[in-house]
């Protein structure tokens, strides 16, 4: 699943960044790399953008760019 999928409200895992060059390069450097868990706060009326959380600070990243992260669910063990 990819991060435009994850539902409000739920805690994600990053598993991959898809992309190439500059795209990939700008992502990553918000801060969304492999293993970091998301939490997605909300997403706007007409799905765009996504507002998530990682690493303590908030985030709101275009639906385009969330349909590029692969991401799994965490278990509620491992947000814990």
């Amino acid at each position: 699943m990819n991060l435009r999928e994850a539902r409000v409200g739920q805690t994600v895992k990053v598993v991959k960044v898809h992309g190439e060059g500059p795209v990939r390069r700008r992502i990553m450097d918000m801060g969304i790399t492999k293993g970091q868990s998301i939490y997605v706060q909300k997403v706007a009326p007409l799905g765009d953008p996504v507002e998530i959380t990682i690493r303590n600070y908030e985030l709101s990243v275009r639906k385009a760019d969330c349909e590029m992260v692969e991401v799994e669910p965490l278990d509620a063990a491992e947000e814990a």
